[in-house]
């Protein structure tokens, strides 16, 4: 049995899809665990299930991230009960479907406050730790999406677009310092966010190209280990992210919209 790794894995969104799949394949490689997600009954259940399974340590907090101050209390959390996290996984995040002037105002601005805001603060308070400590790895969760803009899910691309360009900053900013910062972009992939999003009617969902979580997880911790700066899991994302850079954007919105439009009941 492999010895367990000290310090602990922090995993926001880790109650479900590709944030359980990644709790689930840190805990066999011998990692301790922070869940982070709202429902604290779902993570308790998962804590359980990692902690009979692999013999993992495993922390829950429930939190609702899409807060302003969340990111600090969680953060100020962590910091009471004395628990070196070694590798921030920022996962968290959530989708709205429609024309942009039709959604929910808040829930927008939650959208936005936890794809990017929660997540680059979460970034900032455990990086500055590592960089002391001259160790520690930073995964931020972008998207396929990142790639081009979204009709019809104008935020969540614009907000995963973010998560890319930041994370690549960073990326060469820690250059040196023994902490790495990786972005991974998962194309369609089967969890709970298009039921959230409204969109499970979507075409796009009917796509043979959708991976499961499981595959994306490990693929996602393959590349972390390796200190890779951007892994795409799936051969078939990886081509359609370097193809969309040469495609006339015209096109390309076009493409997304009809993507994006309803195609009767799944």
């Amino acid at each position: 049995m492999m010895n367990k790794i000290n310090g602990y894995v922090l995993i926001t969104g880790g109650s479900c899809g590709i944030g359980l799949e990644l709790a689930r394949v840190f805990a066999l490689n011998r990692h301790n665990i922070i869940l982070v997600a709202r429902n604290e009954q779902r993570l308790q259940t998962v804590a359980n299930e990692l902690k009979a399974r692999y013999d993992t340590e495993c922390e829950v907090m429930a939190i609702d991230l899409s807060l302003p101050e969340s990111a600090k209390e969680l953060y100020e959390r962590i910091h009471t009960k004395h628990l070196t996290v070694e590798i921030v996984i920022n996962n968290a995040g959530f989708g709205t479907w429609g024309n942009y002037w039709e959604l929910d105002e808040e829930k927008e601005r939650g959208e936005m406050q936890l794809n990017m805001v929660t997540l680059a603060l979460l970034t900032k308070y455990f990086l500055r730790e590592m960089v002391v400590r001259k160790s520690g790895k930073i995964l931020n969760v972008a998207s396929t999406a990142a790639f081009q803009p979204g009709p019809m899910m104008a935020i969540y691309y614009a907000t995963k677009s973010f998560v890319v360009s930041f994370s690549e900053a960073l990326s060469k900013e820690t250059e040196g310092t023994g902490v790495t910062v990786a972005t991974l972009c998962p194309g369609p992939t089967e969890t709970e966010f298009q039921r959230h999003a409204g969109m499970s009617n979507m075409h796009l969902l009917k796509s043979i190209f959708m991976m499961n979580a499981h595959e994306v997880a490990e693929t996602a911790y393959s590349g972390l280990m390796k200190g890779k700066r951007m892994i795409v899991p799936g051969a078939m994302n990886t081509i359609v992210t370097c193809c969309v850079r040469f495609l006339p954007k015209q096109f390309l919105l076009s493409m997304v919209h009809g993507l994006h439009k309803k195609r009767g009941v799944s």
